[in-house]
């Protein structure tokens, strides 16, 4: 719309001032040296409206002065001995046609040179900014727009914006366009090919303008390249799922005493079993079923173990989320196997309070698996220098609406708590409160419970231990 209100460049050349002249020239001896009974002046205001296209203001007022002075000269010429009313009111005709011509023209051309510094400002951006209507035909394009994808103005107005641009959206064009005719905006990433056939991907934002009927006439675009962002995102979120697979690693590490008592005590409880089932069939009258329990006591056990194996072969794995239903209890069942060892041997009691119901996700299993253990390790550590009291861990399910259903999962301590200080830094990477911390246990945490759509948050009383809260939203189907 900007490029089709400007007047080109091109009109403001030598031959055009030329043509004005000659046209009141002509104007002038027509009427006053023909017997035309008719207001021939009032023809001048073609000469002004042509002026109006390339003289300034001043300019134009002194087209005004000569066409309305060449006007009152033809007439005192004609009519001087015999002043004639028709003739005097064609006369007034004529000077009001160039005055009221004179008016509008001054006006035309504010707004005109107002819709070019309106259009240089566009320029001084460093955004690419163009106009299309609602055909999709591009109307206006920027510097900026010349300068992110290599088409000249000449070359882009005119063209259609998915022809010339190749535009790759991330949901359907129709939901766009519905979405900009009812809001009036529209923001989202798009992915664009340049001249030189490189792709880029801009922040695009859009604006619909509709005319005086509120019909949409045209869409202003203005779009940021985020190539460089996106590729930065993309290798820290590569650099993150290294560290949440190192952070495994060195969790398993942790744990190890605890493994190998989950995956022994079934296995001596499936050797015990088995020489129970020995010697009721030993017996004079053998017992079949005693055998038979001992039997699936055997198989329960059996089973056990290759869960065990099965769980600490699924946290070494190294993979990209994967999203299924979860419960946040089941969850939860399994992190308690793995931290047993480590409460025993820490002298830590558990205090469980789970809800009653279900409480459906939709997760990784693995991954919100790792930070969970991570926030009860940490728990557990926290409460190594308490001796005056009872070392308790509690770990609490429950579900929360508030503007979508929410799954609550606390993990608290009775430590001597943090430091009002610290407790803003605990989730930056590399920021350890412990000697021989990497710093990134929290970090990963965080990472893991965002890109499941949820928060973490941290709470303390010094003296009273801290409390760590995982909000996560709840399977929509399930709530």
């Amino acid at each position: 719309m900007l490029e089709e209100a400007l007047p080109s460049s091109k009109s403001n050349t030598y031959s055009y001032p030329a043509l004005a002249l000659l046209g009141a020239v002509a104007i002038f001896l027509i009427d006053t040296f023909t017997p035309l009974e008719s207001a021939i002046a009032v023809l001048y205001v073609a000469v002004i409206v042509l002026s109006a296209s390339f003289l300034s203001r001043a300019g134009l007022l002194a087209i005004a002065a000569i066409c309305a002075f060449l006007t009152f000269a033809s007439f005192v010429t004609v009519h001087w001995n015999d002043v004639e009313s028709s003739a005097a009111i064609r006369c007034l005709v004529s000077l009001s046609a160039i005055a009221v011509t004179t008016l509008l023209a001054l006006k035309n051309n504010r707004a005109t040179h107002d819709l070019r510094d309106q259009a240089a400002l566009l320029d001084l951006t460093h955004d690419a900014i163009y106009v299309r209507n609602d055909k999709d035909v591009i109307t206006y394009w920027n510097t900026g727009a010349e300068q992110l994808y290599g088409w000249r103005r000449e070359e882009a107005v005119g063209r259609s914006t998915v022809d010339l641009l190749k535009c790759k959206f991330p949901k359907p064009i129709e939901e766009i366009a519905a979405e900009l005719s009812e809001v009036g905006r529209w923001q989202g990433e798009i992915t664009h090919t340049k001249r030189d056939g490189t792709e880029v991907i801009v922040a695009s934002r859009w604006s619909l303008q509709r005319d005086d009927k509120g019909r949409p006439v045209a869409t202003m675009i203005t779009n940021n390249d985020i190539t460089e962002q996106q590729r930065a995102e993309d290798a820290l979120h590569t650099a993150q799922a290294e560290l949440a697979h190192v952070t495994r690693l060195t969790t398993l590490g942790e744990l190890m005493a605890s493994i190998a008592h989950e995956v022994n005590q079934p296995l001596a409880a499936v050797v015990t079993n088995g020489e129970a089932a020995l010697r009721w069939l030993q017996r004079d009258v053998p017992d079949l079923n005693e055998v038979h329990s001992s039997l699936e006591r055997m198989i329960s056990n059996g089973r056990r173990a290759s869960d065990v194996i099965a769980r600490l072969r699924a946290l070494t794995r190294k993979t990209d989320l994967i999203r299924t239903p979860l419960d946040a209890n089941e969850l939860l069942d399994d992190v308690l196997l793995l931290i047993e060892r480590e409460l025993i041997a820490r002298d830590v009691a558990l205090n469980l309070n789970l809800a009653n119901a279900p409480l459906p996700l939709l997760g990784d299993r693995v991954q919100l698996q790792q930070a969970v253990i991570n926030l009860a390790v940490n728990a557990i550590q926290a409460m190594s220098a308490i001796a005056d009291r009872r070392r308790t861990l509690r770990i609490a399910t429950r579900s929360e609406q508030t503007e979508a259903p929410l799954v609550v999962i606390e993990i608290s301590d009775n430590g001597p708590g943090i430091e009002p200080s610290v407790i803003n830094k605990l989730f930056t990477a590399f920021y350890t409160t412990k000697s021989e911390g990497m710093g990134m246990g929290l970090s990963i945490c965080r990472s893991i419970v965002e890109s499941h759509g949820g928060r973490i948050i941290a709470s303390s009383e010094l003296g009273q231990g801290a409390t760590f809260t995982v909000h996560l939203p709840a399977r929509e189907e399930a709530a």
